[in-house]
C-alpha cells in the first residue's frame, strides 16, 4: 500500500516524491496528460542536457504573480509595464513597454533606412546635436533622398516637414529662399507694355 498515490497526486519518476498535480507540466501523449518528471526535475534534467551539449541554460528567475520579467533588461516588472498579446501562452507580450518599443525603433531604422540607432546618434553628434538645416532645434528625425534611399542627415520636425512640403526639389527651394529674401520672381511693369524680367 505504500505504493499507492492519493487522488489528485503523482509520482515524480526521478525523484519519487509524491506531488500536486500541479507540479507536473502537461504532455497529452501520456496516459494521465503529465509529464513523468516534476517540473523541477524536468528543469534540472533539461539543464543537464543542454549543458552537455555546451550550451549555457538561463537561470530561472522567481517572479511573484501579475508580474513577467523582460528577457531583454532581465528585470521582473508588474504587467501594466506589458501589452496584451493573445497569441503567446501567458497573453503578454514577450518584451515590456520600454524595451519592445527599442527593439521597434532598432527595426524600424534598419528597415526604412539602413542604418542602426547608433550610426543615426554619430550622425546627430557630427552635426554638433542640432538640426542640420537650421542649426538649432534639437534633431529627430531621419532624412534621407525619396528617389535613391541614401540618408542625409537628420533634422528638426520642421525642417524635415518643409522638405516633404517641397518634395525635395531644389529649385523650389531656391525660389522659396529667394522670396523670404525680398527678390521678387514675377515680372514687374515698368511702363506701358515694358516689363522687367527678375535676374
Amino acid at each position: 500500500m505504500a505504493n499507492v498515490v492519493p487522488e489528485g497526486m503523482k509520482r515524480c519518476s526521478r525523484c519519487r516524491r509524491v506531488q500536486e498535480r500541479e507540479a507536473f507540466a502537461s504532455n497529452r501523449s501520456i496516459r494521465d496528460g503529465l509529464q513523468a518528471y516534476c517540473r523541477e526535475c524536468q528543469a534540472a534534467h533539461y539543464k543537464k542536457r543542454q549543458e552537455a551539449m555546451g550550451r549555457t541554460v538561463r537561470v530561472k528567475v522567481p517572479v511573484p504573480s501579475g508580474h513577467k520579467r523582460c528577457p531583454q533588461c532581465r528585470t521582473v516588472k508588474p504587467h501594466a509595464d506589458w501589452e496584451r498579446n493573445r497569441s503567446s501562452s501567458d497573453g503578454w507580450a514577450s518584451y515590456c513597454r520600454e524595451c519592445r518599443a527599442q527593439r521597434n525603433r532598432a527595426s524600424y531604422f534598419k528597415r526604412h533606412y539602413g542604418i542602426t540607432e547608433s550610426q543615426r546618434d554619430e550622425m546627430i553628434a557630427a552635426q554638433g546635436g542640432v538640426c542640420i538645416l537650421c542649426q538649432d532645434a534639437p534633431p529627430e528625425h531621419v532624412d534621407h533622398d525619396h528617389q535613391t534611399g541614401k540618408v542625409r542627415g537628420v533634422l528638426c520636425f520642421s525642417c524635415n516637414a518643409a522638405l516633404g512640403q517641397f518634395k525635395d526639389r531644389p529649385d523650389v527651394i531656391r525660389r522659396a529662399a529667394a522670396y523670404v529674401e525680398g527678390n521678387l520672381w514675377k515680372p514687374t511693369f515698368t511702363a506701358q507694355g515694358v516689363c522687367r524680367q527678375p535676374s
